[in-house]
């Protein structure tokens, strides 16, 4: 038990350093474990350093820290399925906790994914994202372009959208309990929803399902920013029934910000199962601005969930 437990600890780490590009060192290692369950001394933390670089799986960056090396990110996909069934939503859950955003003063910080493109595919790549804007299949109604960050390659630009996992961090802080349930491929003719093509449940992948559905060429965002008809990414999240008034007050309270939902709110909607007691929210996600990039042929890295940032900093102007 205390290898698997040690393990753990190993894989941890080099998770860690998977999801912040940058380097980073054993203290601000220590902090992240300490949030994900694994209490460990800085000290702790530069044994377990040392060694994965002996492995192979890491390297130092100087005095900034250590870097996943090509090796680490294999060993980080194929290492405990197991234990990875479920880490998407986990990540989720924490960007929700950490989102402070008040829908009534318009302040607090929300999530966001962070999607990286060429320098020359900037103009096609920005057309896109207005695209997807005008079609109205955003989670939110604007974005920001970054060029000065860290996390931004040289001859690259960076562009920060809002993540849906921003809802529920308002729902849980007004105290309406809210699951994640399903991510799909919602299918849209002239403008109206019809029907979920397919769906995928957060809590049993190791994989978020909206990356899995753009990876796969299993969208036509780019027809329905056209024609109004084609098939988009959507989120499905459940709330107790007895909370809809509130909900539906904390969502007018969200659309007068800019956020676009739900598209659709009820017992049962569309094709999903009908249940008395839970409510079904039903957003377009904020990966249609990568899944449209992606149709178009730009070369678009994202990462989704990204981490926190004031809602200010999304609104200001470019």
């Amino acid at each position: 038990m205390s290898m698997i437990r040690t393990e753990r600890k190993y894989i941890e780490i080099l998770r860690i350093l998977r999801e912040h590009q940058e380097p980073m060192g054993a203290k601000r290692l220590s902090e992240l474990m300490a949030e994900r369950g694994f209490v460990l001394s800085d000290r702790a933390v530069q044994y377990y350093l040392s060694y994965l670089d002996t492995m192979g799986f890491t390297e130092k960056i100087g005095n900034q820290g250590r870097v996943l090396t090509p090796e680490g990110r294999q060993e980080t996909d194929s290492a405990l399925v197991d234990d990875r069934i479920g880490f998407i939503i986990s990540k989720l859950e924490r960007l929700a906790y950490r989102s402070t955003f008040d829908p009534s003063t318009g302040t607090g910080d929300v999530a966001y994914n962070l999607s990286i493109v060429p320098e020359s595919s900037f103009e096609q790549t920005k057309a896109s994202f207005d695209d997807v804007i005008k079609a109205g299949c955003g989670f939110f109604s604007s974005y920001r372009i970054i060029d000065k960050d860290p996390r931004v390659p040289s001859g690259s630009v960076g562009f920060i959208s809002l993540c849906s996992i921003s809802m529920d961090g308002v729902f849980q802080r007004n105290g309406i309990p809210v699951n994640m349930a399903f991510g799909g491929r919602l299918e849209l003719e002239q403008g109206m929803p019809k029907r979920f093509r397919d769906l995928i449940g957060y809590r049993g992948t190791t994989i978020d399902p909206l990356e899995l559905f753009i990876s796969s060429n299993l969208t036509t965002i780019s027809d329905f920013t056209r024609s109004k008809t084609g098939i988009a990414l959507a989120n499905v999240r459940e709330v107790p029934s007895a909370a809809r008034e509130k909900a539906e007050e904390i969502i007018r309270l969200m659309n007068s910000c800019g956020f676009v939902f739900p598209i659709a709110m009820g017992n049962q909607v569309f094709n999903l199962p009908d249940n008395p007691f839970r409510l079904s929210i039903v957003a377009f996600s904020g990966m249609n601005f990568t899944g449209n990039c992606v149709e178009h042929g730009i070369e678009i890295k994202t990462e989704i969930g990204a981490g926190n940032i004031p809602f200010s900093k999304i609104i200001e102007s470019n």
